[in-house]
């Protein structure tokens, strides 16, 4: 079961969320059969949006998309706040290797771009920030955008391990954020950990990972769990959904449909589920338009 653990120092300088993303991002290769590549790079932005999600209150959505001009082409989550995540990525089969290293490339694959987050309160005027990317790591990107567009300064980690199938072996991540408080010397002491502190793929190998990045953020310094969060890969598509985009459709479309091709098939971008509307089906659409 995955999970997100917030903490803050007892000092009450900064805050972490710590996660375990690994059955979420499992979930989107086996939906998506995304390759090595494809399937880190929409990992680290599922990973991201479990987040950015976190951070929001009520029952808010949040979507965001990594827009690059390489092979992955658009990169694109929705999340909310009780940990249920969903996404896809346009190209899932970018397969590129470190041929002495065979570390899975990202960054040169997402190209130029931007990161977009888009946050609905429900109140039917949705917030939107935009930042460009800035190295197409997303971890990276991510941090820009928190530092930027929040006004709040953040370290991020965030990755995904595969094993020698290409399979997803452990996925998850950190966020560490300076709070108001903060004195600067907390401030340098934090900052100098975190670029000392090994590197997330080194800790993700960990027994514990959860614990090992915890460890590694505060070190010496103490902390309490403030929650624990349960995290999952979960898509509310639906045929009644899908039915009501159909009745957004013209008559005359809807009756070809049912007339040259006999039907319709729908199949959701966010989690590959087919959905099949036969003749009955577009029938009764087309008479609730009378």
């Amino acid at each position: 079961m995955d999970k997100l653990i917030k903490t803050i120092a007892t000092s009450g300088s900064f805050r972490a969320y710590i996660l375990d993303s690994t059955e979420t991002v499992r979930a989107a290769q086996d939906k998506h059969h995304t390759l090595s590549s494809s399937t880190v790079a929409l990992g680290r932005t599922l990973i991201a949006n479990q987040i950015l999600a976190a951070n929001q209150k009520g029952e808010a959505k949040v979507t965001v998309k990594v827009i690059g001009n390489s092979s992955f082409g658009h990169i694109i989550s929705v999340a909310d706040t009780a940990g249920h995540v969903k996404g896809y990525i346009q190209n899932p089969g970018v397969d590129i290797k470190k041929t002495e290293t065979g570390e899975v490339l990202v960054g040169p694959f997402m190209g130029q771009g931007q990161f977009v987050s888009i946050i609905d309160y429900g109140t039917g005027r949705p917030y939107t920030s935009t930042t460009p990317l800035v190295s197409g790591e997303i971890g990276e990107d991510f941090a820009y955008y928190l530092t930027e567009s929040e006004q709040t300064p953040s370290a991020v980690g965030l990755n995904v391990l595969l094993d020698d199938k290409d399979q997803v072996k452990v996925a998850g991540g950190f966020m560490l954020q300076v709070l108001p408080d903060a004195k600067e010397e907390d401030i340098t002491r934090f900052e100098k950990r975190i670029q000392e502190m090994p590197a997330i793929s080194t800790l993700l190998e960990s027994d514990n990972h959860t614990q090992a990045l915890i460890d590694a953020l505060y070190g010496d310094d103490s902390y309490k769990i403030l929650a624990e969060e349960v995290l999952s890969f979960a898509c509310d598509c639906s045929k009644g959904r899908f039915r009501a985009a159909l009745a957004s459709l013209g008559k005359d479309e809807l009756q070809a449909m049912k007339d040259e091709d006999h039907g319709a098939e729908i199949t959701c971008q966010f989690c590959g589920k087919t959905y099949n509307f036969d003749e009955k089906d577009l029938e009764e659409i087309i008479d609730d338009q009378a």
